[in-house]
C-alpha cells in the first residue's frame, strides 16, 4: 500500500533562536529560584512545556486581522466581529470580553457564588477551584474513577459520573447549588474528553434540578475533536457542527482563549440569560474594562475571532493532537508511565510511580519537574499534592490521587524532534531514579500556591 506519509498542514514562515545553557548553568538557575520553575527566566528554558496557555504561534491570518483592530472604548467593531463569531459557533446572544479565563471566572462568579454554596464538576482546575474556594464555597469533584486509574485507558475520562452527581445534589440540596462546571477537556484529569453522550446526561440532570450548567471551555475544540475520533455517529461529523451540538446543551460558558483560541491573551464569557449577561456587565466593568472591549484590546478581538474559526478546522486540529500522541508513545516506548490515552494538549508523566521512594508530602512531581529542567532544559508543571493545595477549613495537605508532570505543548511552535528531546531527557532521569529525595516547602501563599511555592531539598 503506498500511502502519502503525513506532514503538518503549515508551513514555517519566521523562526526564534533558542539558546541551550549547559546542564551545571541549568542547576545554578533552578536553584535561585528555589525549585520553582514558574520562576525561570524564559530565556533560561530550552524547551518550554510550562503551559499551552498564550504560548502558541498565530498564523499568518492572525496577524494581518490584528492590523484591523479597532481601539474605541466604545461600540468597537472589532468586539462586534469577535461577538458574532462566538455566536455563528457556540450560539450564545450574549457575550462579555475578559482579558483572559481567571478573569471570566471571577465576574462570573462574582455574580453568581455566596459562602456555603457547592459547584460540582469534573476535577475543577486549579484556578477555578481557587475561585470557588475563595469565595468560601465548595468544588464538588464528581469525575468517574476511570480518571484516575492510569492504567485505564478509557477514551472518555473526563467524563462526569452521574451518580456522583446525583448524590451530590441529594447531599448539598439544589437551592445551595448555584451552576455547574463542566471543564472540556478536563485539564487535572489529564487533558481527557467529554463524551457528547455524558454531556447530554449531565445536562439532563442539571435541567430536572434547574441547575444551569456552565462549561469552562479552554479547549472545548479539542474535546470535539475526539468525539468525532473517538465516538459513535460523530465520525462523519464536522467539528463545527460537533461544537454546535456540545454547546446546546450549556447555559454559559467561560473561556480562556489563549488555548483554543490560538491568542496570546483573551477570553470571555459568554450566555443565554440576558439578566446574567447584565449583572455579568456590571462586574465586568468593574474588575475588567468596559463592555466591549474587557481588557482586551481591539487587535486582540480580531485576532481571537480569526483564531477560534482557525482552532475548530479538522486538519489543524489533527496535526496538534497528533504531536501530543507522538511524545506520549515515544515516553512509553521508555517504559515510563504516563496517563493513557494521551490527552489533547498535553502528556502526562506518572510521578508516583517515577519516584516511588518519595511520598506525595514531599511532592515527587515537582521532584520530577525540577529534574527533567535540569537534565534537558524543559520546564513542565507539577499536577499534584502541590498544586492540590491544603484544605481550606483544616488547613491539612490534600493528597490527590495522582501524582503527574504535566508537559503541556504550545500550539504549531515545536517539531517532534524537540518532542524527542524531551522523551530523551526522562529517560536520563529514569534511569537512575532511585537517587532523588523529595522536597519540603519553604513558603506557599494562603491560596492557589503551586505558582509561587518556593522549596528546599530534604
Amino acid at each position: 500500500m503506498n500511502t502519502q506519509p503525513y506532514a503538518e498542514p503549515w508551513r514555517i514562515k519566521m523562526v526564534e533562536p533558542l539558546e541551550i545553557l549547559t546542564r551545571e548553568e541549568r542547576i545554578e538557575k533552578i536553584r535561585e529560584t528555589e525549585f520553582n520553575l514558574f520562576n525561570l527566566n524564559a530565556e533560561d528554558v530550552y524547551i518550554d512545556l510550562l503551559t499551552d496557555s498564550g504560548t502558541g504561534a498565530m498564523s499568518d491570518r492572525q496577524w494581518s486581522a490584528l492590523m484591523m483592530g479597532n481601539e474605541s472604548y466604545g461600540g468597537s467593531p472589532s468586539f462586534r466581529r469577535l461577538k458574532e463569531t462566538i455566536t455563528e459557533l457556540l450560539g450564545f446572544p450574549h457575550v462579555v470580553p475578559t482579558h483572559q479565563g481567571r478573569a471570566a471566572e471571577n465576574v462570573l462568579f462574582s455574580a453568581m457564588l455566596k459562602p456555603g454554596n457547592v459547584v460540582p464538576g469534573n476535577a475543577h482546575f486549579d484556578t477555578t477551584k481557587g475561585h470557588i474556594e475563595f469565595r468560601n464555597a465548595i468544588a464538588l469533584d464528581c469525575t468517574v474513577d476511570e480518571a484516575s486509574d492510569i492504567n485505564d485507558h478509557g477514551p472518555f475520562k473526563g467524563n462526569v459520573d452521574i451518580s456522583k452527581l446525583r448524590a451530590g445534589i441529594n447531599k448539598y440540596g439544589v437551592e445551595n447549588i448555584p451552576f455547574m462546571v463542566l471543564t472540556v477537556t478536563c485539564n487535572s484529569g489529564g487533558g481527557q474528553p467529554v463524551s457528547m453522550q455524558n454531556i447530554s446526561e449531565v445536562a439532563q440532570v442539571c435541567r430536572e434540578h434547574k441547575i444551569p450548567l456552565f462549561f469552562d471551555s479552554a479547549r472545548f475544540a479539542e474535546n470535539a475533536y475526539f468525539i468525532k475520533m473517538r465516538e459513535d455517529g460523530y465520525q462523519d461529523k464536522s467539528i463545527r457542527e460537533i461544537v454546535k451540538e456540545m454547546y446546546s446543551y450549556a447555559d454559559a460558558m467561560t473561556m480562556s482563549a489563549k488555548k483554543d483560541g490560538i491568542v496570546n491573551m483573551g477570553g470571555f464569557i459568554a450566555m443565554h440569560d440576558e439578566e446574567l449577561y447584565r449583572q455579568c456587565c456590571t462586574f465586568n466593568i468593574m474588575f475588567e474594562g468596559y463592555i466591549s472591549y474587557g481588557g482586551m484590546s481591539g487587535r486582540d478581538m480580531e485576532a481571537l475571532a480569526t483564531g477560534l474559526m482557525e482552532g475548530t478546522e479538522f486538519e489543524y486540529l489533527q496535526a496538534r493532537i497528533s504531536q501530543v500522541a507522538y511524545l506520549g508513545a515515544e515516553i512509553c516506548k521508555l517504559g515510563i508511565p504516563i496517563i493513557r490515552p494521551t490527552g489533547g494538549h498535553a502528556v502526562y508523566v506518572d510521578a508516583k510511580a517515577f519516584f516511588p521512594q518519595i511520598p506525595q508530602t514531599e511532592y515527587p512531581a515537582q521532584v520530577l519537574g525540577v529534574a527533567l529542567y535540569e537534565e534537558a532544559g524543559v520546564r513542565g508543571v507539577e499536577i499534584g499534592t502541590v498544586l492540590a493545595d491544603r484544605d481550606p477549613v483544616t488547613r491539612e495537605e490534600r493528597l490527590p490521587k495522582m501524582e503527574l508532570l504535566r508537559l503541556a505543548i504550545p500550539r504549531r511552535v515545536y517539531t517532534n524532534n524537540h518532542m524527542d528531546v524531551v522523551a530523551w531527557g526522562l529517560k536520563q532521569i529514569w534511569e537512575k531514579r532511585e537517587s532523588y529525595r523529595g522536597l519540603k516547602i519553604k513558603y506557599e501563599a494562603p491560596i492557589m500556591r503551586h505558582f509561587t511555592a518556593t522549596f528546599e531539598q530534604i
